[in-house]
């Protein structure tokens, strides 16, 4: 059954190219075997992690209004994460790092909606609502980490990708499905995990999307807060991991101080992790993600932001010292001493001001490229954009005039003015000229014959960064994912376990239930040996009321364990649950 999309004020500013990636959540397709598994986690996990979450998590449970029992609905999530400044969207697995964290600069989380089977209970490499719901709600109703969460996507999203990154995220999401998905031969996961091993184990340098996508790993999912001697946790990926949780606890898992060394730390998604960083406070976070900022094409500009920018061959902008943004897949840059003196763009382009496209700029305007000399006239101290009227009059620059520009660098620009383009401060972002000729030696960039020639107008570029400066100028709605999730199969063992699992919870909640408790014991023990966690549930009713039942359940657990050791550790992990509720 299909429900709509129900949308809020925080959902409603979110542009048309993050809406392509939300889905239905469809909260009638979770079964009562998910919901079961939803509360074995989250039992599990706030009894333990209340030892050793930080003090956000078990408080973020109840203000964003979570439950242990069921699955939580995203809609009714949304009514509540509305009164902390934020709201939750479903997607369909991983989505691209750039639009994951374009989504948080919005204050939206993505939650892969999703969940885990039963036989991966513990870890699953595949996003789902166990690791976003369970994991991420909680700690963003803490206001610092929400900020820094905000600040992180803000950031993230501007940061420049390489084509190896695209690879490896095909390559890591492709293999999230297939080891979540059931029967799948070990054969194609060897040969999945084998590529992604392969392109993580190249050597290349690490892009900047690459290393920013790193410190996300280390701390928004797998951070721990505190003393290296005592640290808390606050990662999402442990919170929502019932295995790794108490495996980060241990001296196995080697503890290092968070800092900027972390972008270049690598992560396998599908292992444990053999080391985790450790950062103070949450304060801490925000220093060293504006350190990381600092070092970026979006502040730094220059040669090599712009040279960034093509070695990514995707849609990127930079943004000029007069505040004009060129926005398209940059191609060629000029460079001397060290400083870009022409900028080139292949296919559709448009220039920007403030995030806003320029009337008569956009993609139909440019839509074979666009190119421009940077940078200051040679032998004139005064660069174009800080001329007076009467200093651009002195030097013949303005409407109806011939002019011949010599720039710094050997860029000649002939050609008669038509007009300019004035930002706010009174300063020339744009000059337009007829019969325009535009040479470097003898490299002719720029014919009359092409037309009306558009100059951007900046002495340095000051910033460079993936995307465009306004969504709005691009086509952006051309998500196509190269794999979608695996659903489970429905066959008729599989309906009458749900159907079994169904009663229990119906028992549990003082509803009318197909089975009785003994009944689904008995069924389940002869047509489903496997199944451990049905049992568990039994015993949790059982004990304390009718003794006869819960030691068959525990009989029943028993022959499990003996027939799947692998997994007797969850059953004894759910039963002493049980037994210590009991107690207190």
């Amino acid at each position: 059954m299909l429900h709509k999309i129900e949308s809020n004020p925080i959902l409603d500013r979110l542009p048309a190219h993050l809406q392509q990636y939300i889905k239905p959540q469809n909260y009638d397709d979770y079964s009562p075997i998910n919901h079961a598994v939803w509360r074995y986690v989250m039992r599990k996990n706030v009894d333990y992690l209340s030892k050793v979450a930080h003090e956000s998590y078990l408080e973020g449970l109840k203000q964003t209004g979570i439950s242990i029992d069921h699955i939580p609905n995203m809609y009714g999530m949304n009514r509540i994460l509305k009164e902390i400044g934020w709201a939750a969207v479903a997607v369909d697995g991983f989505i691209p790092p750039a639009a994951f964290m374009e989504f948080q600069a919005f204050n939206v989380l993505v939650i892969a909606s999703d969940i885990r089977q039963l036989e991966h209970i513990e870890y699953t490499p595949a996003p789902d609502i166990i690791h976003e719901g369970a994991g991420h709600a909680p700690i963003i109703a803490n206001p610092e980490y929400a900020e820094y969460l905000r600040r992180f996507g803000e950031i993230g999203c501007k940061a420049i990708s390489s084509a190896r990154d695209y690879e490896i995220y095909e390559a890591i999401r492709h293999l999230s499905i297939i080891k979540e998905a059931e029967d799948t031969p070990q054969q194609e996961i060897e040969a999945a995990e084998k590529k992604v091993d392969q392109l993580q184990n190249e050597i290349a340098e690490l892009s900047e999307m690459a290393q920013i996508r790193n410190l996300h790993w280390w701390t928004v999912e797998y951070g721990l807060i505190g003393t290296l001697e005592n640290p808390k946790i606050y990662g999402a990926g442990l919170l929502s991991s019932i295995g790794e949780s108490a495996w980060c606890m241990t001296d196995k898992v080697k503890k290092i101080p968070y800092s900027i060394d972390a972008c270049k730390q690598e992560f396998d998604i599908t292992k444990p992790q053999p080391q985790l960083y450790v950062t103070p406070d949450f304060a801490h976070l925000s220093l060293v993600l504006e350190e990381f900022a600092n070092k970026m094409a979006l502040r730094k500009g220059g040669l090599e932001g712009i040279q960034k920018l093509i070695n990514s061959k995707n849609l990127g902008s930079i943004e000029l010292s007069t505040g004009l943004q060129i926005s398209g897949d940059f191609s060629k840059v000029i460079e001397h001493e060290g400083k870009p003196i022409y900028i080139q763009t292949s296919g559709k382009t448009a220039l920007s001001y403030r995030e806003k496209e320029l009337v008569g700029h956009g993609i139909k305007n440019h839509k074979e490229g666009f190119g421009s000399p940077i940078g200051a006239l040679k032998g004139i101290n005064l660069a174009i954009e800080d001329m007076s009227p009467r200093d651009l009059s002195a030097y013949g620059i303005y409407e109806g005039k011939k002019i011949a520009l010599e720039f710094e660098g050997g860029i000649n620009v002939t050609g008669e003015i038509i007009t300019g383009t004035r930002n706010l401060q009174g300063k020339i972002i744009l000059i337009s000229l007829k019969n325009c000729t535009v040479t470097y030696g003898d490299e002719v960039l720029f014919k009359p014959e092409w037309g009306k020639y558009d100059m951007a107008i900046g002495k340095e570029v000051i910033s460079a960064f993936a995307g465009p400066a306004d969504s709005l100028s691009f086509d952006l709605i051309t998500h196509k994912t190269s794999s979608t999730t695996i659903k489970s199969k429905v066959t008729p063992e599989r309906e009458e376990l749900a159907s079994l699992y169904a009663s229990v919870r119906n028992i549990r909640e003082g509803k009318n239930a197909k089975f009785s408790l003994d009944a689904a014991l008995e069924l389940v023990k002869k047509g489903h040996p496997k199944d451990w966690l049905l049992s568990v549930e039994v015993y949790e009713l059982a004990v304390g009321k009718d003794e006869k039942l819960a030691k068959e359940a525990l009989q029943n657990l028993e022959n499990v364990k003996s027939r799947r050791p692998d997994i007797s550790h969850l059953i004894d992990g759910g039963v002493n649950l049980i037994d210590a509720e009991l107690v207190k």
